[in-house]
């Protein structure tokens, strides 16, 4: 008796692929993988941390049901811009009149430094650029003590 061939096991069918195997499949290296993984979990943590600063501020309407949540956003926005900024992203306030550093101009500093001047004997120090040594001498006969 010959055996029957059975046509249906020889052809298999191509099996579903799910995310991480298509991963696996588009880059064979390991490190890749690991950097695409970290790419959507930096995303994942941005869509919800965006989230729930969104939610933070907004007013949602009575007919949803949910309750209004009172939270402090401070540790949620250093999240969300710690997350920006691995992408590259900078959230800095950029202001025309200080130049777009977002900090004192020159001439604020300068002024401040003459008020205070102007209050109390001090000794300022003012260091315009780096790097700085500073060097400590051997005394003097008249610093004897």
């Amino acid at each position: 008796m010959p055996e029957e061939v059975k046509p249906a096991e020889e052809e298999k069918k191509p099996k579903k692929k799910g995310i991480l195997g298509k991963i696996k499949e588009a880059a064979d290296d390991k490190e890749e993988q690991l950097a695409i993984l970290s790419t959507f979990v930096r995303l994942g943590i941005l869509v919800w941390s965006g989230g729930i600063l969104t939610l933070a501020y907004i007013k949602l309407p009575p007919a949803l049901g949910i309750p209004e949540q009172k939270l402090d956003p401070t540790f949620i926005a250093s999240v969300f811009t710690g997350v920006l900024a691995s992408f590259g992203v900078q959230t800095a306030k950029k202001n025309g009149a200080n130049g777009g550093g977002g900090g004192i101009s020159k001439a604020d500093m300068e002024r401040l430094i003459q008020a205070a001047a102007q209050t109390a004997p001090h000794q300022t120090l003012r260091i315009e650029q780096a790097p700085v040594t500073l060097k400590v001498d051997k005394p003097n006969d008249t610093y004897k003590m």
